[in-house]
């Protein structure tokens, strides 16, 4: 089953934080990048006094594949769309201000 929502850049964030699991797959799509991978984890870190969200992602590209660390806080602005991924459905979630 896919969805899609629209969420502003805050209620994305959200939810992220409540809704993805590691195993779950993620397609984060901002600025000029587009990021497919498999969540290995989701934390809610400290940043300069400031809880931020930090997603590891195992890249399912053809010729990056590496494991990243993606700090959401730090790419909100330029976040265009996140697509998540399990096993019983997708969700298109669109930010928007």
């Amino acid at each position: 089953m896919k969805e899609e929502i629209v969420l502003t850049p805050i209620n994305a964030l959200d939810y992220v934080k409540s809704n993805v699991k590691e195993g779950d797959v993620l397609e984060l799509s901002y600025n000029r990048i587009f990021a497919p991978g498999d969540v290995l984890d989701v934390k809610t870190e400290e940043d300069f006094g400031e809880e931020v969200i930090i997603v590891s992602l195992q890249l399912n590209g053809e010729i990056v594949n590496d494991v990243v660390r993606v700090n959401l806080n730090n790419i909100i602005d330029d976040l265009i769309e996140i697509c998540h991924i399990t096993d019983e459905k997708e969700t298109l979630i669109v930010i928007e201000e």
